[in-house]
């Protein structure tokens, strides 16, 4: 375990999602930040995103366009941009730096030139962890997680952590599994040769709707 008296450092925190646990604050002005290591943990299985007819006919419309690593930061602050949030200003800061280090990514949905919705995560080896999603327009956070599972799977990663199972990510086909099932996933996802530039990004709702539908 990390020692929590240390100065909190980019390069510390990739060490802690490597030994599987994460950061969060209280809330946007609490000061403080704790470690997390879930007894339970969310995960969604890259083989298996469910995409439902609504959302199918929606990328079909493909009335949308979408992006990654274009805006982090107006990601980073949409999903910070809450009544309630974990992140605080020096979580802020953190992902900012990752960021810029090329380890935390974001993917962008854009609608009639406006930010619609986005996620964002911290990718390393063949495992993302994703931090937080949010949504402008109707579906467009879920549009990001299928183009983003997309992308990991065309890019060679196992794993998709969401941290927590939420009714939200449920019905997108994500599963709580066990710490210790989580730890052994990690461990084989660290090992892969995966990087998230390793294709380009398929801007294409129609093929992304197709190889769903053909690894599903």
């Amino acid at each position: 375990m990390i020692d929590p008296a240390l100065h909190l450092t980019p390069e510390l925190l990739l060490k802690a999602y490597a030994a599987g646990i994460f950061p969060m604050s209280e809330n946007r002005n609490d000061p403080e930040i704790f470690w997390v290591d879930p007894r339970r943990r969310g995960v969604l299985p890259l083989n298996g995103f469910h995409i439902s007819r609504s959302l199918a006919r929606r990328m079909r419309q493909a009335a949308y366009s979408v992006t990654m690593d274009a805006d982090f930061a107006g990601v980073l602050n949409a999903c910070a941009d809450r009544e309630e949030t974990w992140i605080n200003a020096e979580i802020h800061r953190l992902y900012m730096e990752l960021h810029h280090m090329g380890t935390a990514h974001s993917l962008e949905i854009w609608q009639d030139g406006a930010l619609a919705g986005g996620v964002y995560g911290v990718a390393l080896g063949g495992a993302f962890f994703g931090e937080s999603m949010f949504s402008r327009r109707t579906d467009a956070s879920k549009l990001a997680l299928a183009h983003l599972t997309d992308h990991l799977r065309r890019c060679g990663f196992s794993l998709f952590d969401t941290q927590f199972i939420t009714p939200h990510l449920a019905s997108l086909g994500a599963v709580e599994i066990s710490r210790s099932d989580y730890h052994a996933r990690l461990r084989e996802a660290l090992d892969l040769p995966a990087s998230i530039t390793a294709q380009p990004l398929c801007a294409s709702p129609h093929s992304v709707l197709q190889r769903n539908t053909q690894t599903s």
